[in-house]
């Protein structure tokens, strides 16, 4: 903070009713108080340790975590995340989905949108095949490898 700044709030504590003033700019921080009638320039603290933040629980993936049990098997082609982000099953909300159980699909189509570090990255079908499950819900997060879903071949 600025020398010149600091003799003006000192003058305008002596010019007023105020005994003490505290002024941030930023990081810094300045208070002067009055003593027994007098300005008096009081050091700011230092600013307090900051935390690091805890570390995320690690994302296991579906075999890992012993929900693989809880998924039938599924004979057919499985497409798998190409990358750690959130899956997007339509292209905005409230939109109809790329894909649905069912549905033919051909090399180039898009199928999925994984987004990573907020860059929404447009998965597009690399075999095709019909539709037979979708096997993540619209909004989850994924991992690399990820099954997103399977084809019938």
């Amino acid at each position: 903070m600025d020398i010149r700044k600091v003799k003006k709030l000192i003058e305008l504590l002596e010019e007023s009713a105020i005994s003490e003033i505290e002024i941030k700019e930023g990081e810094e921080s300045v208070r002067i108080s009055r003593a027994h009638g007098a300005a008096a320039y009081t050091a700011p603290a230092p600013p307090p340790p900051i935390a690091a933040p805890a570390p995320a629980a690690p994302m296991m993936p579906a075999a890992a975590s012993g929900q693989a049990d809880a998924e039938p098997e599924f004979d057919g082609t499985v497409i798998n995340s190409p990358m750690v982000g959130t899956f997007y099953a339509s292209p905005s909300p409230g939109a109809a989905a790329f894909v649905k159980p069912g549905q033919s699909i051909k090399p180039g189509d898009t199928i999925c949108i994984v987004e990573a570090m907020k860059i929404l990255n447009q998965i597009e079908a690399e075999v095709s095949g019909v539709v037979q499950k979708v096997l993540v819900e619209d909004g989850q997060p994924v991992e690399f490898g990820q099954p997103l879903m399977i084809l019938e071949a």
